[in-house]
């Protein structure tokens, strides 16, 4: 069975392939498909982008579709960088710099109140056409320099409380079993293996 992921992100491609390596689905990216132009994220909330992403792909693919949302939300900052994660402070910006500039604006914030989290909506498009939605939140805080060179994003500066250590500390192993993308996808494994593997030889 192949999957359509809306993405070209390498990091978060691997992270889904982890995810659900052990169901024997090939799963391709952007990079795989005809797409021919990157993905807009317009939408007002992470469903909607990601509900938009995989109904686009799903038509030019006719196969499963995922598409996922994520950001960080501070609350020091509001819920910022929320939405606009992947592009705070301007698309230039590598992960490091756009790091530097969190930790920048949050550096007069005490410890109590620097607490964040991470949501996760993953969009699925089922060969009908029919949509379906799951979601996954980690709460943690932000810490106050970078910590560790697992993952990507904001994970060298996501303190997961449990463990005293950041996202980028911690690796991919636990990552893959405590973060909200890993929560998200865990709704997502019991549906593919409910409605859509169930039987099969």
């Amino acid at each position: 069975m192949e999957i359509a992921v809306a993405t070209a992100n390498p990091g978060k491609l691997k992270e889904i392939r982890a995810l659900l390596h052990d169901l024997g689905i090939t799963f391709l990216s952007l990079n795989d498909l005809p797409y021919p132009s990157p993905l807009e994220e317009e939408g007002r909330t992470y469903l909607e982008n990601a509900a938009t992403k995989s109904m686009n792909i799903f038509r030019l693919a006719r196969k499963v579709t995922i598409a996922e949302d994520s950001g960080l939300e501070v609350d020091a900052l509001g819920g910022q960088p929320g939405l606009h994660s992947r592009r705070f402070g301007g698309k230039e910006l590598t992960d490091s710099q756009r790091n530097a500039l969190l930790l920048d604006l949050l550096k007069d914030v005490p410890e109590h109140r620097r607490t964040a989290r991470f949501r996760s909506v993953v969009a699925l498009v089922d060969l009908a056409g029919q949509l379906h939605m799951f979601e996954g939140v980690l709460e943690g805080t932000i810490a106050t320099s970078q910590r560790g060179t697992a993952g990507f994003g904001y994970d060298p500066v996501f303190l997961v409380p449990r463990y005293g250590k950041t996202i980028a500390e911690l690796g991919p192993e636990v990552k893959n079993r405590i973060s909200h993308r890993a929560r998200a996808f865990e709704k997502v494994r019991a549906y593919l293996e409910k409605e859509l593997l169930a039987g099969r030889a």
